[in-house]
């Protein structure tokens, strides 16, 4: 994701007035776009987004996982709007008809060649400080995952083969 060329600082209405298509972040004001996902990083999300489902479900649980694109207003203001891969959100209260108001409780972002320094890095930071419980960052060239779990401050890293844990859930987890 590269910033577009800019000093100016841009607002969620410059977001909603980008060319029909176009998919682009709001981070601190700057405009940062978004590339296609390839097909691996769609088979990630996918299977992702269904377990964690099928898990809610299953429990009859109140919170609600969303995939990309769905609009998160990070920090309730016009300067950061974002599209997490995936989010968890257990407060209700947060969500309506555009999105997600405040921070999710749970975010998976999956690398790809144009994302790396935006999710290891820059997302990282806003995430924590937004208030995300729990942060995941799926590395498939590495075939790795990042977890982040703010709330204890902990960070593990996974290969693709072992089990991980949700931090959020007592008795969830996936391979």
């Amino acid at each position: 994701m590269d910033a577009m060329v800019n000093t100016d600082h841009y607002t969620i209405a410059d977001i909603y007035h980008l060319p029909e298509g176009k998919r682009a972040e709001l981070i601190d004001g700057q405009i940062y776009d978004m590339a296609p996902p390839g097909r691996t990083h769609q088979k990630i999300s996918s299977r992702i987004h269904q377990a964690v489902a099928n898990y809610i479900d299953s429990k009859n649980g109140a919170c609600e996982v969303y995939a990309a694109p769905f609009a998160v207003f990070l920090n309730q203001d016009e300067s950061n709007y974002v599209e997490p891969d995936i989010c968890v959100i257990c407060d209700t209260d947060k969500l309506d008809e555009k999105g997600c108001h405040g921070a999710p409780d749970w975010v998976i972002e999956i690398i790809s060649p144009a994302s790396r320094t935006m999710d290891c890095y820059t997302k990282l930071f806003k995430y924590k400080e937004a208030g995300v419980r729990e942060y995941w960052i799926v590395d498939p060239p590495k075939e790795i995952v990042l977890v982040y779990r703010f709330e204890k401050k902990t960070m593990e890293t996974y290969s693709f083969q072992e089990v991980i844990t949700a931090g959020i859930y007592d008795d969830f987890s996936m391979s």
